[in-house]
């Protein structure tokens, strides 16, 4: 950063204090000479107010990933003060104030937050302790090196006189900024709070059940809405009947939307009931025959189409031409659901003037953009309210439950709270894409391969997400863990053919793309390995040389798991390394068939994901992540027969039970880089390892998933 007016501004905060707004330089936008001298667009709030507490706006979202401690933790370790006292505030909407520099806009996603904040937060909190110091330093009119910080006061260290925080902050506020490079942080080994296992500040409200979910909404007058949409993706409404549904006691109306209807009603039990006596006609328009067997039959056309050209070095057609082998396969992944434990829901009362939305969304800007469009009013007149969010995964980064909502809520004179039963959140979900892969290598005479080819096909997510980001035919989220995966290829080609299924929303899904990547290189990998007749640890290994942090982790994973093999008794065991959102992270399962079924009961993760803020939360989003993924590659599966989906809840679209939790250790490699992403990671680490498991135990080498539906096949 070339400007202090980049980083952060400093100003009185209303009613008294100092009141700081950050800047967090923008990944898009490095380059200093693009940007105005005078512009500023912060990206956080913090307040320290006269009563000595500091406020935090929090620029992004709290879904289970632990934001709302790690943040705070980086602004309580420079600022010296106790995490306890951090308040934390939902931010509004506002791109310009609270944008995410990683993506451009108020967006919490893609394993980003750390990453983007752990420098500029440390920076405000230690800039702020310096005027405070200066603040203190001026008014017993001693040098500030005579003084320090500590737990909310500045202590004049000869004396022993103190000043808390809050009787500083109006001094302070109007002292000038600290120009950023005489900014001190602290040393890793002063750090408090930074590294060490802390108790998330949510846990009391999550426990007691005071913490507030978007579904959790209460207004005066407030309604309740069920929802039913057209069975067939693209389908339409052709008429209804209301009259059955308007008898049932404490509903008030049924709205008509283009492809669905919604029932009011005083609760949701009886919104329901209504729902189900509405006499529903469906168009159900193109898609009536529409079965997955005719999408990935598409899928294959496509894929023998145009594509264009994401990485091509050395000469790989030569080296293929003089390999002594070639193997190759195709993988095939399916669409997923996100299946959140908080069903869709968005409460919206609008007036002749004005629009609130209460819900929680990953993208609050874009939340409040599709209900300005809706309604029709100035983006000043809509004020959406964010909660805690039961679950993303992705599916909040989307905004058409806030479009329905929005549409409901203008034919009516109250507030209303729409919730999606189950069967709706899965049946039209906006779905993981499926992906259609074609790879292949050529190996030398001692089965090491000297030649790379892998082709994707599917749908590009960040495309229609962010359409500058499609560039050359191919944006670098759908081909990330494929364009560079971690092992050293002297030639190596890597194409992609973009094709959009019809009519079905495709999303964002924990892992994004590294989840379909990652699952086929490193299936592949232990193809290769097999066919060299080679231990899978160690053909891994030969590759890695390149590369020592993944390397490194894989050792790691190894070591702790106590890999002597691909076998282990009765259970197979299954490897992967990976280096996705900034995270080298490696995994050994352990897997064996029981009753016919896959039970996993062991997983082995050791990653690098550079500085660890709070270990504790590293752990749990790696649980968090294996389970998800577990889930994932055993069962997740959504197919389509007549334009509809087929799974209508968790009895089939299943989800791992507490009772089918694996035994999961995590190990974390001590490092000094910049920190990487830890929400997604585990999730695009498991599935691969999972699969090469279960071929180690069955002999069956699943290239199609679900897992669960590979091996019934296998067996048939």
């Amino acid at each position: 950063m070339t400007d202090r007016r980049l980083f952060l501004k400093a100003m009185a905060a209303a009613g008294g204090g100092l009141m700081l707004q950050i800047a967090i330089p923008s990944a898009r936008a490095r380059d200093a000479s693009t940007t105005s001298a005078t512009a500023f667009e912060p990206n956080a709030v913090v307040r320290i107010t006269t009563d000595g507490k500091v406020h935090m706006a929090m620029p992004y979202v709290e879904m289970g990933q632990g934001t709302y401690t790690s943040i705070p933790m980086l602004i309580a370790e420079e600022l010296e003060v106790d995490l306890k006292d951090v308040i934390l505030e939902h931010a509004g909407a506002d791109d310009k104030r609270y944008m995410n520099p990683a993506l451009g806009f108020q967006v919490t996603g893609g394993s980003t937050t750390m990453r983007v904040a752990w420098m500029p937060m440390r920076q405000a909190g230690a800039a702020a302790r310096m005027m405070l110091v200066q603040a203190a330093a001026q008014q017993w009119q001693v040098d500030p090196a005579s003084c320090r910080a500590e737990h909310g006061t500045v202590i004049h260290t000869p004396s022993g006189r103190k000043l808390g925080y809050g009787a500083l902050a109006d001094a302070a506020a109007k002292l000038p900024l600290p120009d950023v490079k005489t900014i001190v942080l602290k040393q890793p080994k002063d750090f408090r709070l930074i590294g060490k296992v802390t108790r998330r500040l949510d846990t009391p409200e999550k426990l007691n059940g005071s913490a507030e979910y978007g579904i959790d909404v209460q207004l005066p007058g407030m309604k309740v809405a069920a929802l039913a949409i057209s069975p067939v993706l693209g389908g339409r409404l052709a008429s209804l009947d209301q009259t059955a549904a308007l008898k049932v006691p404490g509903v008030h109306q049924v709205v008509k939307l283009d492809d669905g209807a919604a029932v009011i009603a005083d609760n949701y039990g009886a919104a329901h009931k209504g729902l189900l006596l509405l006499d529903l006609r469906w168009d159900d328009g193109p898609n009536a025959k529409l079965s997955s067997a005719d999408i990935v039959a598409d899928m294959v056309r496509a894929a023998d189409a145009s594509s264009a050209k994401v990485r091509n070095e050395g000469d790989p057609e030569k080296a293929f031409g003089s390999a002594a082998r070639i193997i190759e396969a195709t993988y095939e992944q399916p669409f997923l659901a996100h299946a959140t434990m908080e069903p869709m829901n968005c409460t919206v009362h609008v007036t002749a003037d004005s629009c609130e939305v209460w819900t929680g969304t990953q993208v609050i800007t874009l939340a409040r953009a599709v209900a300005a469009k809706v309604t029709g009013l100035p983006l000043e007149k809509v004020t959406v309210h964010n909660f805690l969010l039961g679950g993303g995964f992705g599916r909040r980064l989307e905004i058409d439950g806030v479009e329905r909502a929005v549409r409901i809520a203008r034919e009516v004179k109250y507030p209303v709270k729409v919730i999606w039963s189950r069967e709706e959140d899965i049946q039209h979900d906006m779905y993981r894409p499926y992906f259609y892969d074609r790879i292949r290598a050529g190996l030398d005479s001692n089965g090491a391969p000297v030649a790379w080819s892998h082709h994707v096909t599917g749908s590009s997510v960040l495309g229609r997400f962010m359409p500058a980001a499609f560039n050359n035919g191919w944006d670098s989220e759908t081909l990330d863990g494929a364009e560079t995966p971690p092992y050293a290829f002297k030639s190596i080609k890597v194409d992609y053919t973009r094709h959009e299924p019809p009519h079905i929303p495709t999303a964002f899904w924990r892992g994004v793309g590294p989840t379909h990547n990652v699952f086929v290189v490193e299936s592949f990998i232990d193809e290769l390995a097999a066919a060299a007749k080679a231990d899978p640890l160690q053909y891994r290994l030969a590759l890695l040389k390149q590369n020592p942090r993944a390397e490194q982790v894989l050792k790691l994973a190894a070591q702790k798991a106590g890999w002597k093999g691909s076998h282990a008794g009765k259970t197979g065991r299954g490897l992967s390394v990976q280096f996705a959102f900034g995270t080298y992270m490696a995994m050994v399962v352990d897997a064996h068939i029981q009753d016919g079924e896959v039970r996993v009961s062991r997983v082995v993760c050791a990653l690098d994901c550079g500085v660890v803020v709070n270990p504790d939360t590293v752990q749990a989003q790696v649980q968090s992540a294996v389970i998800f993924g577990i889930s994932g590659a055993l069962y997740g599966d959504v197919t389509f027969k007549d334009g509809r989906v087929e799974q209508t809840n968790f009895h089939d679209y299943r989800v791992l039970r507490m009772h089918e939790t694996p035994v999961i250790e995590t190990y974390i490699v001590s490092s000094s880089e910049a920190p990487g992403g830890m929400g997604e990671p585990g999730t695009s680490a498991l599935m691969p390892a999972l699969a090469n498991a279960v071929y180690a135990a069955t002999g069956t080498r699943v290239r199609k998933l679900p897992i669960a539906t590979a091996l019934a096949a296998a067996t048939t």
